[in-house]
């Protein structure tokens, strides 16, 4: 049998190297998300299906080995709905620029493009109460070195609620100290913004700073580094939110959910601002959305809350007496005819 070209590998360059950073112009860290679908895509043919990274072809990639790459997704790295979702349109992307560069696989990159997501539910807003970010935050042993280092993460991550990415790529230069104090935050479309940072915030930074010497490597180093004094990615920073979340979760476990992800903080910031009454437009901007459509989910959140606050204190209560309107067929009917 004739061994087939492993064409893979070729294209997949392309695709990251030409078609997503001057085609689409998507900036490094957009990329990045891509890249590590693609980690994970060639993780699960080399462990499940026993082909190694450098012999896997196009042909391999049809709908039932995507689809067995979605499952896998989902029962062997616990991958919510909504996680596949984004690794299916990754893939989708993929298949979208080899269709134009391969004219003769147009029929295998629409049956890949026709592939239908997950069922996702609309789950709640998570977030974290006051408290709970108050016990999170009382997690890292201050006597240390790195537990003040990981204060002054997980303290900046809530003062500013920026995205995880948008603390991994903070540098020195980009922290005025000088009153009032600020940072400078570059988010989605490297659009930026300044975001003020609370006294006790900037005490916690100035200390881990000093600790560290993070300033003796100039302007242009990265603020958080790792145990090698290295750039500290977002999943390094990730890893270390998941340890004080089970650390904070063994103390008071009906304050920490289950499952914790940096956006989660994100999103306790903007819901404590908007329970204290701050404007949407401002949350809007602390948070760098392009629109205030998007932060008004909070909003929702909020009011739905408190209808459920409303109605646990609600003291009329179903009896028996009351008519079962969903049994009755002709309640029903008549409730129709109102429409």
């Amino acid at each position: 049998m004739k061994n087939k070209i492993p064409d893979f590998a070729y294209h997949m360059t392309k695709f990251f190297t030409e078609y997503l950073p001057i085609q689409r112009n998507l900036s490094p860290n957009s990329i990045a998300t891509y890249r590590d679908t693609f980690r994970l895509l060639l993780l699960f043919y080399d462990t499940e299906k026993h082909i190694k990274p450098n012999l896997l072809t196009l042909d391999m990639l049809d709908v039932q080995g995507i689809e067995d790459f979605m499952l896998w997704l989902k029962k062997e790295r616990n991958c919510g709905a909504s996680t596949c979702n984004q690794r299916l349109g990754a893939l989708k992307s993929f298949f979208r620029y080899l269709q134009f560069a391969l004219p003769d696989r147009a029929l295998q990159c629409q049956e890949n493009l026709a592939i239908r997501p997950m069922k996702q539910s609309e789950p709640g807003l998570k977030y974290l109460t006051i408290d709970g970010i108050k016990l999170l935050l009382e997690q890292p042993d201050i006597k240390t070195k790195y537990g003040r280092r990981d204060l002054a993460i997980l303290s900046l991550m809530y003062d500013t609620g920026a995205r995880v990415q948008e603390i991994a790529d903070i540098k020195i230069v980009h922290i005025r100290f000088s009153a009032p104090a600020t940072i400078r935050i570059t988010g989605k479309g490297d659009k930026t913004r300044v975001v003020p940072l609370l006294s006790r915030t900037e005490d916690i930074l100035k200390q881990y700073i000093k600790d560290f010497k993070i300033d003796a490597g100039g302007n242009d180093a990265y603020l958080f580094q790792n145990r090698n004094g290295q750039h500290l990615s977002r999943f390094g920073i990730s890893y270390i939110l998941t340890k004080y979340a089970d650390k904070a979760r063994k103390v008071h476990p009906e304050l920490i959910p289950e499952r914790l992800s940096p956006h989660c903080i994100r999103h306790s910031k903007a819901m404590h601002l908007l329970q204290a009454n701050v404007n949407l437009v401002y949350i809007r901007d602390l948070l760098g959305h392009s629109s205030v459509t998007t932060t008004e989910i909070y909003a929702r959140a909020d009011t739905t809350l408190k209808r459920e606050a409303l109605e646990k204190a609600n003291p009329i209560k179903d009896t028996p007496a009351m008519p079962q309107w969903n049994d009755d067929e002709g309640l029903m009917e008549w409730l129709r005819t109102l429409i």
